[in-house]
């Protein structure tokens, strides 16, 4: 076991996070689990916390393979080598584009109420999940938060297995990871407490720091 709950492997991925205060960073974290790391980090950095809220647009019947991603602010990352292998019409995409854009609308306004999302222009972004487990959704978010204008983006998590680690390394500028387990099987496996984190806590953590 590596870390006893979240809140403590924020504490420690801040540790190792701490010479980057000086960049005057914003920290985001993943819904829902990586909200709870991301609010120690942002607390010891003295940085703004927000959410990084992206949905894998995956391929119809085939819903683990992701073809692209969206993120607010009209955001979307496509790879033509996925549609065009999986054979994907402009109305399938449309279709799957415009469940997912809802989705992303109802989770963005829960977790962030009226506030309005903090800028990311020409900031150092560290983008924090509570672990990788394939790395999509954590590439996926990289992407978005680079095409919303960040100019480094470091990605952060407490542990990864190490063959993701080396595939995120193209997506992120920086990739801090504490632990890369070779017997990797399931994130939770690496929490005392892995217990889900509901969305109250997600909305309270992000008010807080607000």
């Amino acid at each position: 076991m590596l870390f006893t709950h979240r809140a403590e492997a924020g504490e420690r991925l801040a540790e190792a996070l701490r010479r980057l205060k000086g960049e005057d960073p914003v920290v985001l974290g993943l819904p829902r689990g990586g909200v709870p790391v991301a609010y120690r980090v942002a607390r010891a950095l003295g940085a703004p916390l927000d959410v990084v809220v992206v949905r894998k647009l995956g391929v119809p019947h085939h819903r683990e393979l992701g073809f692209g991603a969206i993120g607010e602010g009209g955001v979307r990352v496509v790879s033509e080598d996925i549609v065009r292998s999986s054979r994907l019409g402009p109305q399938d995409i449309a279709s799957v584009e415009h469940a997912e854009a809802a989705e992303l609308a109802r989770q963005a306004a829960r977790f962030r109420g009226d506030r309005p999302r903090v800028p990311l222009d020409g900031r150092t972004v560290i983008v924090v999940d509570d672990g990788i487990a394939t790395g999509a959704t954590a590439a996926a978010a990289c992407e978005v938060v680079r095409a919303q204008g960040a100019a480094r983006v470091v990605l952060a998590v407490p542990v990864a297995p190490p063959d993701a680690v080396a595939r995120l390394g193209s997506a992120a500028d920086e990739v801090v990871c504490l632990a890369t387990p070779h017997a990797f099987r399931a994130v939770g496996e690496w929490y005392q407490d892995f217990s889900q984190t509901p969305d109250e806590e997600v909305v309270f953590l992000l008010a807080r720091a607000a």
